[in-house]
């Protein structure tokens, strides 16, 4: 007790501070290790590496295996319970037809391919149009052109909007406006207003009620089964997408313009004017008619093709 009181107390006390972080220290080290074993546990039992753990468990938005439900991050849990299973979209033994397509010459494929490619190279997007109506069957037509782009299991997940009623078209444009003025002064920065100051775009948009139709591109984000429950839409986005694509392409043959107009923030809006359900989220909003007689566009040069394609 006399070593204690004459040796280790007075030590003690005149280095307390330094014993204190040591002890800190020596925890810190015995901490890290201790994780350190438990990570080389897992390893050995899951040899997936951490990055592929996180992508398996935090699926992305409209991957194959999940339900998007709603807005940005709003997934549903992975469909992996049979039993919440629903019935496939087609039965087991579905017929599967014989299909051919005419085989064209070298020569006739060079020429039709140069041809296609030449009409659509006169496309660009417009934002003059005239109130020269267009006969609603060349908007039902171009319509069922686009509805035949694949998509993610035949899943089909789009729904095409078309206005026609002024009034209508009318309340879209407040909509868009309204949103679109927030975007230019607030929301899109900048470097994005920049970009597109040569292009003279604004939040004005006098082609929404000008044009004669409107076609606004829905995506289904999954599909309601008349029991309530949900079916898995795969891709729907590139699927939706792609019909338009075809859309676009369809209008264009059709001797029409249009402009890909994605406004933003306008979305539930837009949905809750047209009366569409929660499961379907706005991709495009297409004016579509003739140009007025003093349409204009900017002077744009596309990418030549040793630009856009590699050759492996």
């Amino acid at each position: 007790m006399g070593l204690v009181t004459r040796y280790l107390i007075p030590f003690a006390e005149e280095h307390l501070l330094e014993i204190f972080l040591s002890c800190l220290v020596v925890a810190g080290i015995h901490r890290l290790l201790r994780r350190m074993r438990t990570q080389d546990s897992r390893a050995n039992r899951d040899p997936l590496p951490a990055s592929a753990r996180d992508a398996e468990s935090k699926p992305a938005k409209g991957s194959r295996n999940v339900i998007e439900a709603g807005g940005v991050g709003d997934v549903e849990d992975e469909v992996e319970d049979r039993s919440k299973l629903v019935d496939p979209l087609f039965p087991d033994d579905l017929d599967h037809i014989p299909y051919s397509r005419p085989r064209f010459s070298p020569e006739e494929s060079i020429k039709k391919s140069k041809e296609f490619y030449e009409l659509m190279d006169t496309r660009r997007s417009v934002r003059f149009f005239s109130a020269d109506p267009v006969p609603r069957e060349v908007i039902e037509n171009v319509v069922r052109t686009a509805g035949t782009s694949p998509s993610g299991a035949h899943t089909e997940p789009w729904t095409f909007a078309v206005v026609g009623d002024p009034e209508v078209k009318q309340r879209v444009r407040e909509i868009v406006e309204e949103e679109e003025e927030i975007n230019y002064k607030k929301r899109m920065g900048n470097q994005w207003v920049q970009d597109l100051k040569a292009l003279r775009t604004s939040w004005v948009k006098e082609y929404l009620t000008t044009a004669p139709w409107l076609i606004l591109v829905f995506k289904q984000t999954y599909g309601l089964l008349p029991d309530g429950r949900k079916r898995n839409h795969y891709y729907h986005e590139i699927s939706t997408a792609l019909a338009g694509g075809i859309l676009l392409s369809a209008i264009h043959n059709a001797g029409l313009v249009t402009l890909t107009s994605t406004p933003l923030n306008c979305g539930p809006a837009l949905r809750t004017l047209l009366n569409r359900p929660p499961n379907e989220k706005l991709l495009l909003l297409l004016p579509v008619g003739f140009p007025s007689d003093e349409a204009t566009v900017p002077d744009l040069k596309r990418k030549p093709l040793e630009d856009i394609m590699v050759v492996v």
